[in-house]
């Protein structure tokens, strides 16, 4: 709606419309489209205003945001303001009311064009970012309301005061959608009350309001992505960050900075040289022609340290005026090339591209990434994945450096082996650990080389494999030797009881486990006696610690199925002994072979109160085994086993009569032995605890 004035001519009044001072024409599907769709991050917000204050020649801008907060918030679907501001501040050239109505309020002027601006920043000649005029929509990606105020122009004096004319415009997105709707209509921003007033310096402020659903980076991460976009180093151009509704402070926004592995890195100068590793070199320029022209690329690209920690480090960062033009990791290269995994975790880069947007704008508007269909493009994209070959051939040995070091820090191996061979007898065996911890790190790729329990077990492998191979290969010199002298037999001595100590020590690590988990199987109600007998089966210590597990073979095997046959034939009932090898059977009870003695085991369930009918049975295996074995006694089975005993694991016995009878009487005679499961688990440990204690001894 247009202001009027009340003229009069020769008695008679008229309304002359007042034009309005600030006018925009521009769609709601030119906002949409430019603004909201492209804009939805803040930090792409915030880079276009950055730009825009490049291209005035300011020296200082300073960003006060919400770091780390949401800028609103939704409430049963409905989003709620916070009451945020964010404001970008800077000194550059600025502009007059004039100026802001001939230049930022038209929207796709094409400013290199323009004789009145130029290509060229006026004080610092600064070739331009903004080229189409758009990125002052940016903001209406994140929120509703753009506060501009700008001094600029020649210094003026006015009623005795001194100033840069100063222009003061509020933009609002629901205002020009609902001007949108209204043919022939133009926007009219609002006019704020430092308009036509006189500021002391030159410069811009922007403030946003009332904002849509984001969340405004912490103030870390906002310093990485905004120099992430920005390809400056100058002293000159300083970009400030500071929390305005925090207490992380301020921060200034420094390079870009990427750590990359040695040996790996190629550097492209103006002239069209490369520097790096000689073995790359041939062939290779700093750009590429393209229908006779040549096109000079600058820049570095290498393989990172490390793999890549975010988004904003992976690939290669391509700059066009300063300013990010388009991030590629293999400039498109089809996937399945050898070497690819390292390429996409460890390539990077930062390369300059001028005349990216000279002669034909390769750049899409929101400057995500470059129009690689064009020829020019296509073209630059060959000479892009030709140096990603070269790098990837560079980085070979690197890398395999690179995960050796990895590995050889997260497991400590040095202090480690140092630790555990700490004498300095020890250093051949420290020496030989540390080969062998070597030798397994190159085995592994980086990212198992970073995971502190596979290479922990790798490194316990050889710090307990060390002393055997020092010994094998010490015994191998004497035995060489005619006339070993006593220092080398006493060394070799050492060095066996070393090993001894590291073997005590591994077993008595598994001991333990099998132990715990014993202890863990006792307080679970629904363990079944299937895993006790497995359990039993496996460490049969646990029931003495003279007995050792049994490896399969074949006289056991035999006497096993054989007396399975016996009962079967004596008795009719099917029994299964413990072997295991048919999971869809029930094991009756463990039969092992210790000491040329068959050893019956009979675990029961914690708690268990032993029947009589379970005695029945205990009975029936005692008086077959020992007519099996009397029957047997001149065959290979009689040879096998001299004699049997049982043992049995119950809490209580519920025996009454005959059965109790039988009970007392194999008890007394020696032929079984039972424990509860508090006495089993306290004699388990009571009779390894010096066992133990050895092993730790060894590893002290």
């Amino acid at each position: 709606m247009s202001l009027t004035t009340t003229d009069q001519f020769d008695g008679e009044r008229s309304e002359t419309p007042i034009p309005p001072k600030y006018t925009m024409r521009i769609s709601r599907l030119t906002v949409d489209k430019l603004g909201v769709k492209l804009y939805d991050k803040v930090s792409a917000v915030l880079a276009e205003l950055i730009a825009n204050a490049y291209d005035a020649d300011a020296e200082q801008v300073s960003i006060h945001a919400p770091m780390g907060k949401y800028l609103a918030t939704k409430v049963d679907g409905q989003l709620k303001d916070k009451g945020f501001e964010i404001k970008i501040e800077d000194n550059g050239a600025g502009m007059t009311p004039e100026e802001m109505q001939e230049f930022f309020l038209v929207v796709g002027a094409e400013r290199r064009e323009d004789a009145r601006r130029g290509a060229l920043s006026k004080r610092f000649g600064r070739a331009v970012m903004g080229r189409k005029g758009v990125g002052k929509l940016a903001p209406f990606g994140i929120c509703k309301v753009m506060e501009v105020v700008s001094a600029g122009g020649e210094r003026v004096t006015e009623n005795g005061e001194a100033g840069y004319l100063t222009s003061h415009i509020m933009l609002n997105y629901h205002d020009i959608v609902e001007v949108d709707d209204v043919p022939d209509e133009r926007y009219q921003p609002g006019v704020g009350p430092r308009d036509d007033t006189l500021s002391a310096e030159t410069g811009t402020t922007i403030t946003l309001r009332e904002f849509n659903f984001r969340k405004v980076s912490d103030i870390e991460t906002l310093a990485r992505q905004i120099a992430q976009r920005f390809g400056i180093e100058s002293e000159d151009w300083r970009i400030a960050l500071q929390d305005n509704a925090g207490s992380t402070g301020s921060r200034v926004v420094g390079a870009f900075d990427v750590s990359t592995m040695p040996n790996t890195r190629l550097d492209f100068g103006a002239e069209g040289e490369v520097r790096g590793p000689a073995e790359a070199l041939t062939d290779i320029k700093a750009g590429f022609e393209h229908d006779s022209v040549f096109y000079p690329v600058t820049g570095w690209m290498a393989y990172s340290k490390q793999p890549y920690r975010d988004e904003l480090m992976a690939g290669v960062r391509i700059y066009c005026n300063k300013k990010i033009a388009a991030q590629t990791m293999v400039f498109n290269r089809r996937a399945g090339f050898t070497g690819e995994h390292s390429v996409r975790s460890y390539l990077v880069g930062e390369l300059h591209a001028d005349w990216l947007d000279k002669e034909d704008d390769l750049i899409q508007t929101d400057r995500r990434d470059i129009l690689w269909s064009d020829d020019l493009a296509s073209a630059f994209q060959d000479w892009g994945q030709q140096m990603v070959r070269r790098i990837g051939t560079l980085s070979r040995d690197p890398m395999r450096t690179a995960t050796l070091d990895t590995f050889l820090e997260t497991g400590r191996v040095k202090d480690r082996i140092r630790g555990s061979f700490p004498k300095d007898d020890e250093r051949p065996i420290r020496e030989r650990a540390s080969e062998i911890a070597k030798m397994f790190g190159k085995t592994m790729s980086r990212a198992e080389a970073e995971d502190e329990e596979a290479v922990g077990n790798l490194v316990n492998l050889s710090i307990q494999l060390a002393p055997h191979v020092t010994l094998d290969a010490m015994m191998r010199r004497a035995g060489e030797s005619a006339d070993a002298p006593f220092e080398v037999l006493t060394s070799i001595l050492r060095t066996a009881q070393v090993a001894e100590l590291f073997s005590f020590g591994r077993i008595a690590g598994d001991r333990l486990k099998v132990i715990r988990s014993l202890e863990t199987l006792k307080d679970d109600d629904k363990v079944d006696e299937d895993s006790l007998q497995r359990l039993i089966e496996r460490a049969p210590w646990l029931v003495n610690p003279e007995w050792a597990p049994i490896t399969e073979n074949q006289p056991l095997s035999s006497v096993r199925r054989e007396f399975e046959r016996y009962y079967e034939r004596e008795t009719g009932v099917a029994i299964q002994l413990s072997d295991f090898r048919d999971s869809r059977k029930r094991p009756d009870f463990i039969l092992s072979s210790q000491d040329g003695m068959a050893q019956i085991v009979e675990i029961k369930k914690p708690h268990h109160s032993l029947k009589n009918d379970e005695m029945d049975r205990i009975v029936n295996y005692h008086n077959l085994m020992k007519s099996f074995l009397e029957d047997n006694r001149n065959s290979k089975f009689g040879q096998f086993f001299h004699g049997f005993h049982i043992t049995l694991v119950c809490d209580e016995l519920g025996l009454s009569g005959s059965q109790r009878a039988a009970f007392d009487g194999y008890r007394q005679g020696g032929v079984l032995t039972h424990f509860s499961w508090a006495n089993f688990l306290i004699k388990t440990r009571l009779v390894h605890q010096a066992f133990l204690a050895r092993a730790e001894q060894g590893q002290a």
